[in-house]
């Protein structure tokens, strides 16, 4: 049995890189057709978006803006190069948010995670995620249907109809979610059905606790997760290794500090931001909303691509205080103007029945009046007074917080 999917996953980065840059470029060609694009993309050179240091000076687009943007431009903001009517599906997504589908094969990068989940041509695989609208059931099958897999079309809820059918077609994989997969082969044992055939799975969309995969595994299901969205697909997949989850081979994500567009080191988590190369609906440098981080070197299991950590809480803080939102992005911003900071994190208590705020502030040399600097910058960005505390490096938490709201209840 090949251990690969194909010669992407063992590439070495520089030539990954060059290929992938490569696409970039003729994707932005294309992209910038579309009026959504245009506006997003103006003034840039996409012939000069050869690396990611040039990739990092492209604007972000927001998906928690897409709601907005697809409902002043309907019915997908303007980001679609293919016209609504020649797309194969038109999708919608908690938010509610609309994606096209277009064109055919594994625009998804989805048979690939199936392959390292041990999927192969000829399984008969029962997919639970939703047919009803939503992209999720879509985004699977068209990977089972390039790897040459047959599909029993679950969606979600039936329970009883899923394990009758599950009894008869006697699948050996499942796509879905983890917590719909206990439900199934709990709903079996109750009614005495004999769901044993399945033996892996591949699942998405909600938490795979260690506690879940052990009891998965303990009835014979042997159980990997993935990381996707409904914009680009898979993102990342688990293999064997279990050693993080690796990158997959038609995007580049980037980590980015919250609140900005700018790279964080390799370790720092940080906000997923994500550039595809659909031909139909690209995305570039989509900022999830999700928190990650790059796990150094390479997964033992042999794939080359950068690996993440999966998926770490939301990257979104947004708080109000004493009737002020303050956003990351201006957190992030006081950070910027004075270059002697390193992480920092702003929290949020109750004192005296009152809203307080601290700016906390890693800096390794600090000089006479760089506190009080930083405390006038902080009430110019938020317009708000704060104190602020200078700290050691490495004093505050690695975990993507940026603000952290302390008043409870």
């Amino acid at each position: 049995m090949p251990e690969f999917y194909d010669r992407l996953e063992t590439r070495d980065q520089q030539a990954r890189a060059g290929e992938q840059f490569t696409m970039l470029a003729g994707t932005l060609v294309r992209a910038i057709g579309a009026p959504g694009w245009a506006k997003q993309l103006a003034g840039i050179d996409p012939r000069a978006v050869t690396s990611r240091a040039a990739l990092a000076g492209l604007p972000l687009l927001r998906k928690s803006d897409l709601v907005a943007l697809q409902r002043e431009n309907p019915p997908f903001g303007g980001f679609n190069v293919t016209p609504p009517g020649r797309m194969k599906r038109l999708l919608m997504s908690p938010g509610p948010i609309y994606e096209p589908e277009g064109g055919d094969g594994d625009i998804y990068g989805t048979a690939r995670a199936l392959f390292a989940a041990g999927f192969r041509a000829g399984d008969i695989v029962h997919n639970s995620f939703s047919y009803h609208l939503a992209p999720g059931a879509f985004v699977w099958e068209s990977g089972l249907r390039a790897l040459g897999c047959a599909v029993v079309p679950g969606g979600v809820g039936n329970t009883e109809m899923q394990v009758e059918a599950i009894a008869h077609f006697k699948p050996v994989a499942y796509g879905g979610t983890p917590d719909f997969l206990k439900v199934l082969l709990d709903t079996a044992q109750s009614a005495g059905k004999d769901v044993s055939s399945l033996k892996r799975a591949l699942v998405s969309g909600a938490a795979l606790p260690a506690s879940l995969r052990a009891e998965l595994a303990a009835r014979g299901v042997e159980t990997l997760q993935c990381y996707a969205t409904a914009e680009v697909g898979v993102i990342a997949y688990e293999t064997p290794a279990r050693d993080g989850m690796v990158i997959n081979e038609h995007l580049i994500v980037e980590i980015v500090r919250p609140g900005t567009g700018d790279p964080v080191p390799e370790g720092e988590v940080g906000e997923v931001v994500v550039t595809s190369f659909n031909a139909d609906y690209p995305m570039i440098r989509l900022a999830t909303g999700d928190l990650s981080a790059v796990l150094p070197g390479t997964s033992p299991c042999g794939r080359t691509n950068m690996r993440i950590k999966g998926w770490m809480g939301r990257a979104d803080q947004t708080t109000k205080i004493k009737g002020m939102f303050v956003h990351p992005g201006q957190v992030a911003e006081i950070a910027r103007r004075h270059p002697a900071l390193g992480r920092v994190r702003l929290t949020v208590t109750r004192v005296g029945e009152q809203d307080a705020m601290t700016l906390a502030a890693e800096c390794a040399a600090p000089a006479g009046g760089l506190a009080e600097a930083v405390a006038a910058t902080l009430q110019t960005v938020t317009k708000l007074r704060g104190e602020v505390r200078l700290v050691a490096p490495g004093s505050l938490p690695n975990d993507g917080k940026v603000i952290a709201d302390e008043r409870g209840a």
